[in-house]
């Protein structure tokens, strides 16, 4: 009698793009489908096949084949071609949280229209697993996860676990330690077929002791095998020890939980690269792609969407299809591949322009949406702006902008008539261009047409701004309102939380005013060599290192009444590619200008810009603190985590146990990392590459990546990364070099007191967000802006759809959107911190629901640590 069970589920791992591209991809894809549908409607006796979990790739397919969509829809009704919960298969680490979301939301929102989405949490080959994707499952329905990477052998012996989320939610889990390649090739020769099967399920039976077994049948673009059912019945025939059958994924966790009722549980991000590579420096590879999905994303989470619920409770359409189409792109992008930027240059260039696609879908929606508001408010004056916050507390932002303006004096006024401080940075007169854009639609009304227009850049310190909503500024000319900008050469700068001062070796010291704490040699930069490719980070063995230190070659300070700045170059000599490093020779000249900024809050601005001529190489920043740190502090997907800054027991073996990667301590964030202890701490928030490292010979240096360049798509025998390449050593990658200026931005805080991960987090959200101000003047209706009829101008002058408590004890807003389904508006909370609970607010209209938006869920007022609510709203 047979006493095991073998469920073989037959699939393909389709990547949109790789070393292809995705129009070759979709090409093939159209011939695979086709392919797949007649196997499966001739042979009853084929009980089902994986499409990747992806359902892009069915709509893919239906955009060029809709006469096709009725048998697939039978076919996924019944569960034989299965589809989702993904729309693609997205990367965990370095993408925001709300991407995550809604990749799993539309992808089973489409499987459901077109039958039925499997609820598995299927990821083949995603580069490491973020820790609070268990609970993310459970909102969604999930409650089985399948994956490859992530897991050690020393660490977990089974294949089968609960998988423990931060908030204390689990699945239940299942590991492919050999891949979802492992069954792609079959032995169809009888002879041999008894030798192929115990050879392949001897490993598998020695990493599980349960009477279901799991073997995955496919690989990379694989065709559909479709002798498989008769090939499984030979199976059968000649192994007496095992019964063979074709099932599907979901299946067959599903019974293995059954079984192992006394599985083990493992606990949060997935992340051991002994058996399968992790790639972890993917973080910071094609940082400039990394920079423009970390821009669209905060446009489209952070501003975007709160000003679509503010146009819809005024009575506006939310333009779900459009919205839907921006986030697909960036799905498309999302992508394990695509995002790690681990691709041929020719790939690359077209996630770029999928980049650019989305952003200006993004920017022009935006721009439509706060001009439909505008133009439907009373205005009193020839020059208005309608300034919306997108925040769910009033703010008092600094914001720049652009605007037309007619060149002579004015005083800006708020709508309480208040002079706001401003600043002209910069000015351009384009009279002629612009007014002979202007359209009047009714040549006989009156309208105000200025002498001079001139595009003009306005920095302003912002009154406080309403909740969730608008107000309107004018222009008064009834004096001069503008501050001067004044220019020396003087080293330092203060405001009421810090002084710095730019020390002779070009390095800062930063005094913190609260605490009396003075951080020496803040911001140093450090360059040095980067054997890799494109998936890992590996210095050459003969490395050169340079820093900043004594670099400085010119300095000046601007400040005016609303911050004070440092504008400092520096001059480091590098070697110009790793034959020069190997050499110890520099010839190269890498330039850097930094602009460091105080405005009136407590967070240090910084902006850096590189003219990169150099080839293969690093470049990192330096900020020292005085805290001997054993775990640094970052936020993760909805929540904050700790590390170890260094993998010291794994560094220990993994040469000897034959590592596939080094266990390096080069780590994700989301927008923060700090050091802390009980008295005080240090934080970095970038809008950059989402990578750091604790580094010094006390673990007491927050190092930021600010970007690496590599010539390869993959190389062999690597320091980091020993034995056969990843990806194609063929493919050269001369764009990955970043020829040109590149330029990043962070920030650095320090505080009293212990960690406040709610603080981090909103400071973060409040660096990463928009204020979009639209100008309201008669003479932009044309065609530089397009053409509108006049509105009945009816809405308020001032408006807030809804005012939240911003207390340290609150739970943090993680989006504000109009609801998918229904009138209403979604507000989702999270826990940010480590260890505390917060509190959700109340709302009178509101109901909790999953990240379906639809499915209720048990009140709760308040949140456990890493934990999220979604609370569908009506308002009105």
């Amino acid at each position: 009698m047979k006493n095991k069970t073998v469920h073989l589920y037959s699939h393909t791992h389709w990547d949109q793009e790789w070393y292809f591209t995705s129009s070759r991809s979709r090409v093939y894809l159209f011939n695979h489908v086709k392919n797949v549908i007649r196997v499966l409607d001739n042979n009853p006796d084929f009980p089902c096949y994986l499409l990747d979990a992806q359902t892009a790739l069915v709509e893919s397919y239906l955009q060029w084949a809709p006469e096709d969509r009725d048998i697939l829809c039978r076919l996924i009704a019944e569960k034989r071609l299965l589809t989702g919960p993904w729309y693609t298969q997205t990367d965990q680490l370095v993408i925001h949280q709300e991407s995550v979301v809604r990749n799993l939301y539309y992808g089973i929102t489409l499987s459901e229209a077109l039958g039925g989405a499997m609820m598995l949490g299927y990821v083949p080959d995603c580069f490491g697993l973020g820790g609070n994707m268990p609970q993310i499952y459970r909102q969604f329905g999930i409650r089985h996860a399948l994956f490859w990477r992530g897991i050690a052998d020393n660490t977990l012996h089974e294949t089968e676990f609960y998988w423990r989320g931060d908030n204390g939610e689990q699945v239940f889990a299942v590991q492919m330690p050999w891949g979802y390649h492992y069954g792609g090739l079959l032995d169809e020769t009888p002879a041999s077929m008894k030798a192929f099967l115990d050879q392949k399920m001897a490993p598998v039976e020695a990493r599980s002791q349960r009477a279901h077994l799991l073997y995955p049948h496919g690989f990379d673009q694989a065709p559909i095998r479709e002798n498989l059912p008769q090939l499984v019945a030979q199976f059968n025939a000649c192994d007496d020890q095992r019964h063979y059958q074709i099932a599907s994924p979901l299946a067959f966790v599903q019974t293995l939980e059954e079984e192992a009722v006394d599985a083990s549980v493992l606990h949060g991000e997935l992340t051991e690269a002994k058996h399968s590579r992790i790639h972890k420096t993917i973080f910071s590879c094609r940082a400039d792609l990394k920079q423009m999905n970390n821009d669209i994303e905060a446009l489209l989470v952070n501003t975007l969407e709160p000003v679509l619920a503010i146009g819809r409770s005024l009575g506006l359409e939310y333009p779900a299809r459009i919205v839907a189409d921006i986030w697909k792109l960036m799905f498309y992008n999302a992508a394990h591949d695509s995002i790690g930027g681990c691709n041929s240059d020719e790939t690359n260039r077209d996630i770029a322009a999928r980049y650019r696609q989305a952003g200006d879908l993004a920017r022009n929606l935006l721009e439509m949406q706060t001009r439909l508001i505008s133009i439907r408010i009373p205005r009193a004056h020839d020059f208005t702006f309608t300034v919306f916050n997108p925040l769910t507390h009033p703010a008092s932002p600094q914001i720049t902008f652009e605007a037309w303006l007619p060149g002579i004096p004015f005083t800006l006024r708020d709508g309480a008539g208040n002079a706001l401080p401003y600043v002209i940075e910069a000015q351009r007169d384009l009279t002629e261009y612009v007014l002979n854009q202007t359209i009047r639609l009714d040549p006989g009304k009156p309208w105000h047409k200025p002498e001079k227009v001139y595009r003009t850049r306005l920095r302003v310190g912002s009154s406080t701004l309403p909740a969730l909503g608008y107000t309107r500024w004018h222009l008064a000319f009834d004096g001069d309102g503008a501050s001067p900008i004044a220019t020396d050469t003087e080293g330092h700068i203060d405001n009421a939380f810090y002084h710095i001062v730019v020390e002779d070796d070009g390095l800062l010291t930063i005094l913190h005013k609260a605490s009396g704490k003075r951080y020496s040699r803040q911001m140093r930069f450090v360059e040095n060599g980067d054997d890799g490719d494109s998936y890992n980070y590996s210095p050459p063995r003969q490395d050169m290192r340079v820093s900043s230190d004594g670099c400085l070659v010119s300095q000046s300070r601007q400040s005016d009444d609303l911050q004070q700045s440092l504008h400092l170059e520096y001059l480091l000599t590098v070697p110009k590619n790793l034959e020069e490093r190997a050499q110890g020779l520099a010839s190269a000249a890498l330039r850097l200008a930094v602009t460091v900024t105080l405005q009136t809050d407590d967070a240090i601005r910084f902006e850096v810009s590189v003219d990169n001529t150099v080839l293969s190489h690093r470049l990192c920043v330096h900020f020292a603190t005085d805290i001997m740190a054993s775990v640094s502090c970052a936020d993760q997907l909805f929540g904050a985590i700790t590390r170890p800054v260094a993998r010291r027991a794994s560094l220990a073996v993994w040469e000897r146990e034959k590592w596939q990667e080094k266990p390096i301590a080069i780590e994700p964030m989301q927008s923060f990392v700090n050091l802390h202890d009980h008295d005080h701490g240090i934080s970095l928030h970038t809008n950059g590459v989402r990578e750091y490292e604790i580094v010094g010979d006390h673990f007491d240096t927050l190092s930021l990546t600010l970007f690496r360049t590599f010539g390869f798509m993959g190389k062999q025998d690597l320091l980091f990364r020993p034995g056969r390449a990843s990806g194609e050593t063929v493919v050269e990658t001369p764009d990955a070099q970043l020829p040109g200026r590149l330029t990043f931005s962070f920030a650095w805080r320090s505080w009293s007191g212990s960690f406040d991960g709610s603080q981090s987090a909103r400071i973060s959200k409040n660096l990463l967000t928009a204020f979009p101000v639209y100008q309201d003047s008669d003479f932009l209706n044309g065609r530089l802006r397009f053409c509108l009829s006049d509105e009945e101008r009816h809405f308020p002058r001032q408006h807030s759809l809804i005012d939240l408590p911003s207390q340290a004890s609150d739970a943090l807003v993680s989006v504000v959107k109009c609801a998918e389904r229904g009138a209403g508006y979604i507000f989702r909370f999270y826990n940010p911190t480590l260890s505390s609970t917060v509190q959700i607010p109340a709302f009178a209209n509101g109901r909790n629901v999953m990240l379906d938006e639809q499915t209720p869920m048990p009140k709760r007022e308040a949140l456990q640590p890493a934990d999220l609510q979604t609370l569908y709203v009506e308002i009105g």
